[in-house]
């Protein structure tokens, strides 16, 4: 891993930065509030923008390049593989699925596993699979299954997943919204529990909650979760797409503690930054109970998605990624709770999945560290996110810690 710590210059395409903002923000929707650099290549823990400046990467697409970018060993497999068959659709079978099976069901220790493409779309698998579980299974009336989630939650952007949500921007224009979901306080086990009726599928939550501002539930929340689903008979389902394969210092932040939920969501880095691939894995019996013509997605399961997917989880064991997490998240929570500015008000989190709560809006800081050459985001007003590849070298963490104390004791 080769730490490159001053800016350099690369060629830059035609068009300078401020008319690709202008040709943009003239023709696409304005649904997104992004920190204005245009980036135009990548590599490991740094990207380029048009201009030929660098910048460290601390946001990682939310999650999404835990393996760095354009790492040679996925690349690898998306380029073969383009050239060989990229869509069959599941009307047919590939030489592709088999392998990607038995990789992911072997790194994180379930029995079946069905392939989607975006995090969203995992969710909503995983919602109709414990609807369906609740009325076969439990007994549940038809049509009368609820779903215990969690305020604070981000699961997407369907309709569905924003009707749940605890942000009204999220839902209150998108209506008639989607019954059957009932909210209570995050990371409060006695509150699930009061909240559980005769009626309760399954209970959805993540381990930490990135969007929330990376909040991270008392100690022992997820055991204690995991013994109200035993004794109520319904689905614990975790939603790691944002906080699962490595980035927490564990293959997935709920193994912080020996829960295991019945259901997992995986997306974002399951597709190593180079191609959309998301999955829900399961039990054989709670798998089962979808039967042919209960779900599907034409691009789910395609074969440049299984051969990208089975990289990008080689990469993470092969190079014991998850652990270098552990290690440098430490180190990096450590430094950041050394700073001593007025301005901070808290940092938590869990591996290279860090918020830097402030008392004051995050966003002119991180704009501020994006004129330093450190990419980060804000999330929920006064929370920076702060996640780095996993790849990322201490030198270059370093490199950043300087510019984020520069900015934070201005």
């Amino acid at each position: 891993m080769t730490s490159t710590l001053e800016p350099t210059q690369t060629p830059a395409r035609p068009g300078t930065a401020a008319d690709l903002l202008r040709r943009e923000d003239a023709l696409g929707a304005h649904n997104y509030k992004p920190l204005n650099v245009v980036i135009q290549r990548a590599q490991g823990s740094w990207v380029w923008d048009t201009d030929g400046r660098r910048y460290l990467d601390c946001l990682s697409a939310y999650s999404a390049v835990n393996q760095g970018h354009c790492h040679p060993r996925i690349i690898g497999a998306l380029t073969e593989q383009a050239q060989q068959v990229t869509l069959t659709s599941r009307a047919f079978r590939n030489d592709r699925l088999a392998a990607f099976y038995e990789t992911v069901t072997r790194l994180l220790n379930f029995e079946a596993v069905i392939p989607m493409n975006t995090g969203a779309e995992a969710v909503e698998t995983a919602i109709k699979l414990a609807r369906k579980w609740a009325y076969e299974v439990k007994g549940v009336a038809p049509h009368q299954a609820e779903i215990i989630v969690m305020d604070g939650n981000f699961h997407g952007r369907t309709t569905t997943l924003v009707s749940f949500s605890s942000e009204g921007q999220y839902k209150d224009a998108f209506g008639p919204l989607t019954p059957g979901f009932v909210r209570v306080p995050y990371g409060d086990a006695a509150a699930i529990e009061a909240a559980i009726t005769p009626n309760t599928a399954a209970v959805l939550y993540e381990p930490i909650q990135g969007e929330a501002g990376v909040i991270v539930p008392p100690e022992g929340f997820l055991t204690a979760l995991r013994g109200v689903c035993d004794r109520h008979g319904a689905l614990m389902i975790a939603d790691e797409i944002q906080t699962g394969l490595g980035r927490t210092g564990q293959w997935l932040a709920g193994d912080h503690e020996p829960a295991r939920p019945d259901v997992v969501i995986l997306g974002k880095a399951l597709g190593g930054g180079v191609y959309p691939v998301s999955a829900v894995l399961a039990s054989r019996a709670v798998m089962d109970l979808f039967q042919p013509g209960d779900h599907g997605s034409t691009f789910g399961g395609n074969p440049l998605a299984a051969a990208v997917a089975q990289a990008s989880l080689e990469v993470l064991e092969d190079e014991n990624l998850p652990a270098r997490a552990a290690e440098l998240g430490e180190y990096l929570r450590d430094r950041l709770r050394a700073i001593n500015s007025p301005r901070v008000k808290e940092v938590r989190g869990r591996g290279l999945l860090i918020g830097v709560e402030l008392h004051e809006p995050a966003r002119l800081y991180c704009e501020a560290l994006r004129d330093l050459g450190v990419l980060c985001k804000e999330t929920h007003e006064t929370t920076m996110r702060l996640a780095p590849p996993l790849v990322t070298s201490r030198e270059d963490l370093d490199w950043a810690l300087e510019r984020i104390e520069q900015v934070l004791t201005a």
